[in-house]
């Protein structure tokens, strides 16, 4: 009767431990689930920003995540290099504001460039024969796959004369740094080692 009653006790306490055990576990398991409760619900509120209205109303404005943007900043930043660049009008003032404003989104490459169209006379050319000249992007295909971030654009001139239009095809290709944010490069990129790959006549229209 004894012996029985000593296996009864060991059969207790093992039940107890077991029981015991499995609330330790379900314990853990609900503080491990409030945890990563609690973050991803911190991480999806720091995605939501409030901005008061008038100091009246709160509106809801979603914040995103800066890499999402970058391949369209990327594209934006090599469409404004170009538009600065190659659109030149009959004004000296004009070229030089644009070039100058084009130029802080890139290297020397591209004022190698600028220097030796201007030695050529080229913007003399344009000023004199009083040409305009306009840019129209076809397409910018940006590789994001290895960094620097290698780009070619193809792309359309207009050269504007009092006679005829003269229709270019051109195509660049350049690799995009990530540097600083500014005023005058807002898309926190600069193009080094530009290169024009192709710049010729396709058509010329008489006017």
């Amino acid at each position: 009767m004894e012996f029985k009653s000593l296996k009864t006790i060991e059969t207790s306490f093992r039940q107890i431990r077991f029981f015991g055990i499995v609330f330790i576990c379900l314990c853990a398991g609900i503080t491990g689930y409030s945890l990563w409760s609690s973050y991803s619900f911190a991480e999806k509120q720091r995605q939501k920003i409030y901005v008061l209205d008038g100091g009246k109303s709160l509106m809801l404005a979603l914040s995103q995540d800066l890499s999402q943007n970058r391949p369209v900043e990327a594209r934006e930043h090599v469409r404004r290099f170009h538009e600065l660049f190659f659109t030149l009008s009959p004004d000296k003032n004009a070229i030089e504001s644009n070039i100058n404003r084009a130029l802080f989104l890139v290297d020397k490459s591209a004022f190698r460039y600028y220097k030796d169209m201007e030695e050529k006379g080229y913007y003399n050319r344009v000023i004199s024969g009083n040409i305009n000249q306009t840019i129209r992007i076809d397409s910018i295909g940006c590789n994001f796959d290895n960094y620097p971030y290698k780009v070619v654009t193809y792309a359309r001139q207009m050269i504007i004369r009092e006679s005829n239009i003269t229709e270019r095809s051109l195509t660049t290709r350049c690799y995009l740094l990530n540097t600083v944010r500014s005023d005058n490069n807002p898309h926190g990129f600069t193009m080094e080692h530009f290169e024009i790959l192709e710049n010729r006549d396709i058509s010329v229209v008489e006017r």
